[in-house]
């Protein structure tokens, strides 16, 4: 009866550190130091580091493939090891990392300071981000992040709102890579308030006609606004498509969706107006200044 209780006394005491492992997403790499402990076995306790191989040596000899197992999952394949060579009966096992042998994780793209970072445990995104410096200005929120060891791609995406971004925050651990892509651009040209380029940073990814316009301080009162035009690129060069602003505006016609490098183009009033093709209005966005309001 001692016994069976002692064996009770340990399983409750186990029970939160397998449940705990059970639930990490940190796998074990080539590299790493292991502590490994089978309980009521002291002499077979040991700390041992993974082999470029991915396999752990055990004290009685073999080995035991560890790389891109998680702690409690390499405890389970030691017990088997155990168990398959007759060493124990019903051996019971706990893996824990004593060492990661990647302690960085790079981020690149559009943060401030791209670059490695030294890293110990896993952060949060925001955590991560915050180490390069924050996004910048022209930065895509839809972020990508690339597993150390199974390259897995985990999208995530990092809010305008507070309160979502802290809840949605993604998990990156040591040996990731995380990649901030640069935002799409549409512009607007012609007679506008602030002709230029601007970027699609809010939390949708997208802009509207009216959006862009409005940002671009509204059309001036000397546009021409039912004549305006949307230029595209295609494969086979540049599409306009006529964009009745002064109907958009006035709700007769539904507000249309930009794509990334659109170019909507209010043209002057008919006295100042002249006769410019679509190839000579995008040859002006290599000038046009990025506003980002």
């Amino acid at each position: 009866m001692r016994n069976l209780s002692n064996w009770m006394m340990l399983l409750l005491l186990l029970a939160p550190g397998v449940a705990a492992q059970t639930n990490e997403s940190l796998l074990i790499g080539p590299g790493d130091q292991l502590h490994v402990k089978v309980f009521d076995t002291p002499e077979l306790e040991q700390s041992a580091r993974v082999t470029d191989g991915g396999e752990l040596p055990l004290v009685l000899g073999g080995s035991v493939k560890v790389a891109g197992l998680t702690p409690a999952q390499a405890g389970k394949a030691i017990e088997e090891e155990l168990k398959g060579g007759h060493i124990l009966l019903n051996p019971r096992v706990l893996v824990t990392v004593e060492q990661y042998a990647t302690l960085s994780v790079s981020v690149l793209g559009e943060v401030k300071t791209p670059g490695a970072y030294s890293v110990a445990t896993p952060r949060s995104i925001l955590n991560v981000l915050s180490l390069a410096g924050g996004l910048t200005e022209l930065a895509d929120r839809r972020v990508l992040i690339e597993r150390h060891g199974t390259q897995e791609k985990i999208a995530c995406f990092i809010s305008n709102t507070p309160a979502t971004a802290l809840e949605e925050a993604v998990q990156v651990n040591p040996g990731d890579t995380v990649f901030v892509p640069k935002a799409g651009i549409v512009y607007a040209l012609g007679s506008v308030a602030h002709p230029g380029g601007y970027t699609m940073t809010n939390n949708e990814g997208r802009t509207s006609v009216l959006e862009l316009i409005a940002r671009a301080g509204g059309a001036n009162t000397s546009a021409a606004t039912a004549h305006g035009k949307l230029i595209r690129k295609s494969a086979s060069g540049y599409v306009e498509i006529p964009l009745p602003l002064n109907k958009m505006m006035n709700g007769e016609q539904v507000d249309m969706q930009l794509q990334a490098d659109d170019i909507v183009y209010l043209p002057f009033s008919y006295l100042r107006n002249f006769v410019i093709n679509s190839a000579e209005i995008a040859a002006t966005i290599a000038s046009a200044a990025i506003y980002r309001f």
